[in-house]
């Protein structure tokens, strides 16, 4: 598994108030006495300590790591990252904090060997010797020397090797279980995320590329990726709010360390350095809010690839609570994301292949027809749990003369394949009543009669919505349905009052309708009962729910739909409860005409 460091190195040039305590360290290690090596220049005291063959640490008078030489972290098999700026009992030398101190108090040195009980812990090999010497200038003790004096023991290297090849070996067959059990691309991407947190991570998001998207490692940037998994830990989830959910879009900046690493087709490590630094490694100004509230210090990304695809991205993130990742994690989760890609990649030929039955039922839920010029429209279908399975959710848009167009939303009651064939005959049916250019609730009376002529044809809802933008004019009829929101700028979320009929299919009749004035920049939205209800929850709750929310008023609908259900749809790690469809309309100001040219 490649991978690169995107971390600052070594931990960065040294502070003025640090050069103290790296001269006296050389002058300890020198043999010399505390008056030989008055250097200011930290960088040259710096390679002084790099050059030497020993490996070599220092830790202040508070026992806060400074610094370590790539000799030290060669030998312990920490990376920099783990050790500094954190105090020693929060690190891997936890266990020796009691010598540590012994050390400062007495200013006598120590030597013991790993693997003991004063002596740090994982992954520190065990076998090494290891001496704690005062760090001493004009007489008084302001920090340690930590000098690993020897190489470890051959054996207790091989055991190690062992230990982690076991590792990597347990980790794999442990995904192979839990990950990829279904050729879903949702599900696969959620059980990637729930195996990854708390196993490695304290913080998962799995991104996919849509199945009909190819691309090659390195040359997807720009490219809009599907969220498929979200996991974080019990501590960290009321931070994570404001990041996207399972289902919904998402793009990496450029510049970001999941765009660096889509570039480069590799795992990339990166530590922020304060707060301007994670936001700049962040895909978007809402994940880094999120990383900084979650407290985010390490970040490994790695690209999910197969047969030679780049088939999504999988971003793992660490806090303060957890060591740092380093080259180690990178090859051990890098074993993971490559199996996981495999599993991702079968799920998306998967749904290729399903071609002809997947294409006929998305074609029968979200095929509006063509709305005039004047109209603006944007659309949205969710089905219920994690399948792929249709149910009687469905929309509609049915151009008509005089630059008018009539919107549909219904719900055909149950779901699975009986529901989407009644779907279609009240699509159809209805396409044919519009055809004859009469007024919505006329069109509810006809649709009515023609379906309960028909004994197996289920009930449904319906909601009409007449745009006649030349008039300034809404006219709404309503079989059943739950209220249309009207979104405006400068006012609350409004659920229009509309009088309500029996739903289709019953035979009794009885539709009404309403006008109301078109306004230029409000934007009209249809929903079913899958946005807003909640299982043993009273409607009129869940109603308030959506009149309470405030969403865009400008830019793309897609984003205004986004928006409603990022609030409003089932939260992440949970399947949704019913069919969830939505279709936004929002009237287009016609351009004020030229001016006549020639006139006086």
């Amino acid at each position: 598994m490649r991978f690169r460091h995107e971390d600052g190195g070594d931990g960065g040039t040294p502070t003025n108030a640090d050069t103290t305590a790296l001269t006296a360290a050389a002058a300890a290690l020198s043999g010399s006495g505390p008056g030989t090596t008055d250097s200011d220049n930290p960088d040259l005291l710096r390679e002084l300590l790099d050059a030497l063959p020993t490996g070599v640490a220092l830790l202040d008078a508070e026992l806060r790591w400074l610094f370590l030489n790539a000799a030290f972290a060669t030998a312990t098999g920490l990376h920099p990252t783990d050790l500094l700026g954190r105090p020693a009992p929060d690190t891997a030398f936890a266990e020796a904090v009691g010598t540590l101190r012994r050390v400062l108090d007495d200013g006598r040195d120590r030597e013991r060997v790993t693997g003991g009980p004063d002596g740090p812990g994982a992954p520190v090999p065990v076998g090494l010797r290891v001496r704690y010497r005062p760090l001493t200038t004009r007489g008084r003790v302001i920090g340690v020397i930590v000098a690993v004096l020897d190489d470890p023991d051959p054996v207790q290297e091989l055991r190690r090797e062992l230990t982690r090849a076991r590792t990597r070996l347990a980790l794999l067959e442990a995904a192979a279980e839990r990950i990829g059990t279904t050729l879903d691309i949702d599900t696969t991407g959620a059980e990637l995320a729930a195996f990854a947190v708390p196993r490695l991570a304290e913080l998962a998001t799995v991104d996919v590329l849509p199945p009909d998207t190819a691309a090659r490692p390195g040359g997807a940037p720009g490219l809009r990726f599907h969220r498929a998994g979200l996991a974080a830990a019990a501590a960290l989830r009321p931070d994570v709010g404001a990041l996207a959910r399972p289902g919904e879009s998402v793009r990496h900046r450029e510049g970001s360390v999941a765009a660096r690493a889509l570039a480069s087709g590799v795992a990339v490590l990166l530590a922020p350095q304060g707060a301007e630094e994670l936001a700049a490694a962040a895909p978007d100004p809402h994940t880094a809010a999120a990383f900084r509230s979650a407290g985010v210090t390490s970040l490994l990304v790695l690209p999910l690839t197969a047969r030679g695809e780049m088939v999504g991205l999988l971003t793992l993130a660490r806090t303060a609570a957890s060591p740092g990742f380093g080259p180690d994690d990178a090859v051990l989760v890098g074993d993971l994301a490559a199996r996981a890609a495999s599993g991702i990649d079968n799920a998306r030929r998967y749904s290729r292949s399903q071609g002809i039955a997947l294409d006929l039922q998305r074609a029968l839920l979200s095929e509006p027809g063509n709305p005039h010029q004047n109209l603006e429209l944007a659309s949205r279908y969710l089905p219920s749990g994690s399948s792929s399975v249709v149910g009687g959710d469905w929309y509609e848009t049915v151009r008509l003369p005089f630059g008018r167009t009539l919107l549909v939303m219904g719900d055909v009651m149950g779901h699975g394949v009986e529901a989407a064939v009644d779907m279609s005959n009240y699509r159809s049916t209805l396409r044919d009543v519009a055809g004859m250019d009469l007024p919505p609730h006329r069109i509810l009376r006809q649709l009515d009669t023609v379906i309960a002529a028909n004994e197996s044809a289920r009930p449904a809802t319906c909601l009409l919505a007449l745009a006649d933008p030349g008039r300034g004019r809404w006219t709404f009829s309503c079989a059943g349905h739950l209220p249309p929101a009207m979104i405006a700028p400068g006012r609350p979320t409004e659920l229009l009052r509309i009088p309500t009929g029996p739903p289709l299919g019953t035979g009794v009749g009885g539709y009404e309708q309403t006008t109301r004035t078109l306004l230029p920049g409000e934007t009209l939205l249809l929903y079913t009962d899958g946005l807003v209800e909640r299982r043993g929850e009273d409607i009129d709750v869940s109603l308030a729910r959506l009149a309470a929310l405030r969403l865009p008023v400008t830019g793309p609908l897609d984003d205004l739909l986004d928006a409603a259900l990022h609030a409003l749809g089932p939260a992440s790690g949970h399947p949704a409860e019913d069919d969830i469809a939505v279709l936004a309309a929002r009237p287009r100001l016609r351009p004020p005409p030229r001016a006549q040219q020639g006139q006086a």
